[in-house]
């Protein structure tokens, strides 16, 4: 297995409809087979794109949910990544018994490699479902080692640094992001700067792709973004308001070669672990080196 490459990566940026999760899983295909076309290795869809974002009961959460073996929608993307000859991830809502998760699916040319369910939830997700129990799993794939973080995931730095202490090249982020209070017009979205700062501060590529329009009074903000492992956009960030497709090509292995700052400075063996723990106390192995 190629831990080495430079690679095509897209972020698919629609407005999915809540309920309407035959014809989202259409749509997505349909996004899939276009930026497969176009020469894409890894696309990566928005949050929740399956089912919608915005629950209104348990009743229709169960409704929407689907279970990672047996799920119609994980069946049709398989059969795309397989046609197509991608990586994908994407958020679906994932049943597993009574039990509800926030949750992504990654999946490979050869079949699904692993799922990531939401750690850090949002707002009213609480009502609907179970924080994630899987921690934070870094999936081997033929271009490299790829961990995944969903939305609010992503404003901690422990999600981030654990990723890359196991060795992440990449981060894919599918996310529904929500206008922050206080954003000052004239700078990035507040979500665009945690990803920029969590690839410079770790040396992983990141790309979050999320959301448009609005749902049940809902906004989402759009803005797209795949940040190289400097921490610099290399595409987008997307229109606020519109379905967009970003595009990049990046190296992965540069993130791996290029984690020394100069010479005297390298982000990860800088950590003062004899002042705190390597591992953030979590049982997770460290693969960085």
């Amino acid at each position: 297995m190629a831990q080495e490459a430079t690679i095509q990566i897209s972020c698919a940026q629609f407005e999915p409809r809540i309920g309407e999760k035959n014809a989202n899983v259409e749509h997505s295909l349909a996004l899939i087979e276009t930026l497969a076309k176009d020469g894409s290795q890894l696309i990566v869809l928005p949050e929740l794109c399956n089912s919608g974002y915005v629950l209104e009961s348990r009743e229709e959460a169960y409704d929407l949910a689907e279970d990672v073996a047996t799920g119609e929608t994980i069946d049709a993307w398989t059969k795309a990544a397989a046609d197509r000859n991608v990586t994908l991830v994407a958020g679906f809502l994932e049943r597993d018994g009574v039990k509800l998760y926030n949750s992504a699916i990654v999946i490979g040319p050869d079949g699904v490699i692993g799922t990531y369910r939401k750690t850090h939830l949002w707002a009213a997700e609480a009502l609907f479902f179970e924080r994630g129990d899987l921690g934070f799993p870094v999936f081997h794939t033929r271009f490299g080692r790829l961990g995944v973080l969903i939305c609010y995931d992503g404003w901690f730095p422990e999600a981030w640094r654990l990723l890359a202490l196991q060795g992440a090249d990449i981060v894919c982020v599918p996310t529904n992001w929500v206008p922050m209070e206080n954003q000052p017009g004239h700078l990035p979205a507040m979500a665009n700067i945690l990803c920029m700062g969590a690839a410079h501060s770790n040396s992983m590529v990141v790309a979050a792709c999320d959301r448009v329009g609005t749902e049940r009074d809902q906004p989402f903000i759009g803005q797209s973004v795949i940040v190289d492992h400097n921490g610099w956009p290399v595409a987008g960030p997307a229109s606020k308001s519109e379905p967009e497709l970003i595009t990049a090509r990046v190296d992965l292995s540069q993130a791996r070669r290029q984690r020394n700052w100069n010479a005297f400075n390298q982000v990860v063996r800088d950590r003062r672990t004899d002042l705190y723990g390597e591992m953030l106390g979590t049982t997770a192995q460290p693969n960085w080196y």
